[in-house]
Order: C-alpha cells, then sequence, then structure tokens
C-alpha cells in the first residue's frame, strides 16, 4: 500500500511496470467526459511506454480464432507447398517469407520466425495499383483465407484509425490529419508463425530480436502463447501480459519521427520459451502505414528546441528500413 511519504521516483517506478488497459469504446461510444479520458490516457500511455492495450473494440473475437486455425492450417503445409508462395519480385512484401530469412537492425543473426505479408486490396486503375505489389493467395491449400484475412485488415486498420484520430487533439493538428495520410496507406497485415525452437540453433538467435517497429502504429491481438516483452525507460525488459482478444498498440519509427519522440518507438522483442514448452506461437501484427507521398516531417506542437529528424516520405524510410532488415537489397 502506497503511503503519502511515496517519493516521486518511486511512485513514477510503480505507475511504469505495467502496460495501461484502455477502453476504445470509451472514445467511439462514451460520453464527453469518457472520450477525453481516453485521449488522455491513450496519449500517456503511448508517451510513457510507447505502448498500451486495448479492449471493448471492433474486431470480433470470433474472427480472431478463427485467423489463428487457418494460420496452423497452413503453417503445417510441407515446406515445399509453402515456398511456391514467395512473391518472385516483391521482396517479401507479399505472401510467403520462409524461416529464418529476416533479422533485426543491426542483429547478426536471424529471427526464429517465418510469416506472411497481407497487403491492401486495389481496384483495377486505382493511382497506386502500380506502386503496392499483389497479393498473393494459398487458395488452392487454405481456400477461406483470402476472404477471412482481407476482412481481418479492414477490422484492424478500422481500431487504428480510430486511435489516430484521438491522438489529433494532443498532438494539435486536425482532427483529419492521419487520416489524409493513411487513406489508401501501405499498411501490412503480417501472419507469423514462431515454430519449436529447433536443436543445434545458434544461441544468439531469438524468436524475434529486439527491434522497434517501422510504421505509424501496430495494432498486434493477443498472440496464442506468451514471449512479447518491452523496454521500459529504466532498461529492463517488461512483459506484456495481455487477456485474450485484447489488441495490443505501439508506435512506430514513423509516428516518432513525426511527434520528434515525444511518442517514442519502444524497443520491443518476443523471446524464446524458457518453460519447458516449446511449442509453436502464432501472431498477427497490423502495421499501420501512411500512404507513399506522405511526408514525415515533425509537428509543430513537438518541435520543442528543434526537429531531431530530416524530412522524408514515407516509401523512401520504408524502403531504407526493408533493407537495414534484411527484406530487400
Amino acid at each position: 500500500m502506497r503511503t503519502e511519504t511515496t517519493s516521486h521516483n518511486e511512485a513514477a517506478a510503480n505507475t511504469l511496470r505495467k502496460v495501461p488497459t484502455l477502453s476504445l469504446a470509451s472514445y467511439t461510444k462514451g460520453t464527453s467526459e469518457e472520450k477525453s479520458k481516453f485521449i488522455d490516457q491513450l496519449f500517456t500511455g503511448l508517451k510513457e511506454y510507447g505502448f498500451i492495450i486495448l479492449k471493448d473494440h471492433n474486431v470480433k473475437p470470433a474472427d480472431l480464432h478463427k485467423a489463428y486455425q487457418l494460420l496452423e492450417t497452413f503453417y503445417a503445409l510441407p515446406e515445399d507447398v509453402k515456398k511456391s508462395y514467395i512473391s518472385p519480385n516483391a521482396g517479401f512484401q507479399r505472401g510467403y517469407t520462409p524461416f529464418g530469412k529476416e533479422h533485426a537492425k543491426d542483429s547478426p543473426v536471424m529471427d526464429l520466425k517465418e510469416f506472411w505479408h497481407v497487403g491492401r486490396v486495389l481496384a483495377d486503375g486505382h493511382d497506386l495499383k502500380s506502386v503496392y505489389p499483389e497479393n498473393i493467395w494459398p487458395e488452392a491449400h487454405v481456400p477461406e483465407f483470402k476472404n477471412h484475412f482481407v476482412n481481418l485488415y479492414a477490422a484492424l486498420e478500422e481500431a487504428g484509425d480510430v486511435m489516430l484520430e484521438a491522438l489529433t487533439m494532443p498532438l494539435e493538428v486536425d482532427k483529419d490529419f492521419f487520416a489524409r495520410m493513411t487513406k489508401d496507406g501501405n499498411s501490412i497485415l503480417r501472419l507469423l508463425h514462431y515454430p519449436p525452437i529447433p536443436e543445434g540453433v545458434d544461441p544468439r538467435c531469438v524468436r524475434a530480436a529486439a527491434h522497434e517497429d517501422i510504421n505509424f502504429i501496430t495494432i498486434l491481438p493477443a498472440a496464442t502463447a506468451s514471449g512479447l516483452q518491452l523496454k521500459d525507460r529504466d532498461g529492463t525488459w517488461l512483459d506484456i501480459v495481455s487477456e485474450p482478444d485484447t489488441l495490443i498498440v505501439d508506435v512506430g519509427d514513423m509516428l516518432a519521427r513525426l511527434t520528434n519522440d515525444v511518442l517514442p518507438s519502444t524497443t520491443h522483442r518476443v523471446v524464446n520459451p524458457d518453460d519447458g514448452k516449446n511449442g509453436s506461437r502464432y501472431s498477427m501484427p497490423f502495421f499501420l502505414h501512411p500512404h507513399p507521398q506522405a511526408m514525415l516531417s515533425c509537428l509543430p506542437s513537438c518541435k520543442g528546441t528543434g526537429a531531431k529528424y530530416t524530412d522524408i516520405s514515407s516509401h523512401d524510410f520504408l524502403m531504407q528500413r526493408l533493407r537495414e532488415i534484411g527484406l530487400i537489397k
């Protein structure tokens, strides 16, 4: 029990030990007071942690459960079948990426994972049709895959758009500021499988080495197993514990750059199981990106004594980071 004599530093340390859980419905359906409270808690949570956990959102639990079933079905396929869905010219931005291909920025070893990328579906004739790689679908082996993940993509994007709108007030920008940047954005739904840790693997390898995300925000449905950790402000690793069917939200480098690190892109990782349960782990992060021409320029409200970063387009920044993590050359 905390007493009135608790020091400010001790109180701060106690406060920063658990990622806050917020109700999205308090923003979308709540009173003006509840909405205002959500905005304050969202901004404060992302500022202090780079992470928050979201409940009472628009993504149906049944859809999340079905998605994980489909992933189990796909990743149980033979290796040669999965590799037939590697994109020949999209730099692993769509379709299947084999185990051991990606590494964290500056990491000397590969992560212990395989994954699938679902991108935006555009109508024929759309201006960005020739810019974004075409999606690949394993319809011959998992017939429900396309329809289910296109719908899940849309639901996660809707949740992300609402949260970005909520951030416009504390960041002192127009209510549609982020909506204009993310319309037809290059967002990605990554469908991850972390298989059981193989015998004889390099001891430096982990499921996902310490890294920061590239995008504006990431919306991550609670995974099928634990292992996600964030690097707290004091340098210690903090387990992110969330209830089933909640969404974990974190700040990516693009939003950190836009806000001059007022909202920081927090380092996080997925550690190998140490409880003797060396089973598979499935995870489905949605990386919410702006459109390619969007400029990442420091917001006036965040400038302080000066912008830390030079202006860059979201496309150029994305390509730079994809080279750094080994997905393109």
